[in-house]
């Protein structure tokens, strides 16, 4: 029996194949299908926008340009670098539960700076990953002006998650 030959192309901002979806005996447009580098491209700066979902958990796609706004989320959210470079500020906040309470689901944006003591910065390229812990407040930088990076955010559906599924998926 011959062994088919597959290659992965790891994606970029800058480069990316669409993909295509192949139905076997049913509906394509039961299907949601879409490029997370495309869905950056096309985003607003930390635009957190809903690319994959099961039930309360999705994947957000992240156009890292410029500096993000303070958040914070009542549970662990989980950020991985998929394209360029991007830079991780923690801090750990004195409240936390007066800003994201324990029963609150997905990211909360802060109004202003954290107060709390720093906690570090992480500085993360493509492939890096990094956990954002309860009770800390982040925010994302692209250190070069002229480059964007792109983030994927595992976290809970909530008030800052974008669902623009009509505009995204690949019907």
């Amino acid at each position: 029996m011959a062994m088919t030959e597959f290659r992965t192309v790891f994606g970029s901002l800058k480069d990316y194949t669409k993909g295509e979806i192949e139905i076997i005996n049913d509906d394509r447009k039961n299907y949601a299908f879409s490029n997370m580098f495309e869905v950056a491209a096309t985003s607003a700066p930390y635009e957190r926008v809903v690319v994959g979902k099961n039930v309360e958990y999705v994947l957000e796609a992240i156009r890292a340009e410029g500096t993000s706004d303070w958040y914070t989320a009542a549970h662990d959210e989980f950020a991985l670098v998929m394209d360029g470079t991007v830079e991780l500020d923690l801090v750990k906040l004195d409240d936390p539960h007066s800003i994201a309470p324990p029963d609150k689901e997905g990211a909360v944006k802060l109004d202003g700076e954290p107060v709390g003591r720093k906690m570090g910065r992480i500085r993360m390229w493509r492939g890096h990953q990094a956990l954002l812990p309860t009770g800390a407040a982040y925010r994302f930088r692209a250190p070069d002006p002229d480059a964007v990076g792109v983030i994927l955010m595992q976290t809970i559906l909530g008030d800052e998650s974008v669902e623009k599924w009509s505009e995204i998926c690949y019907t």
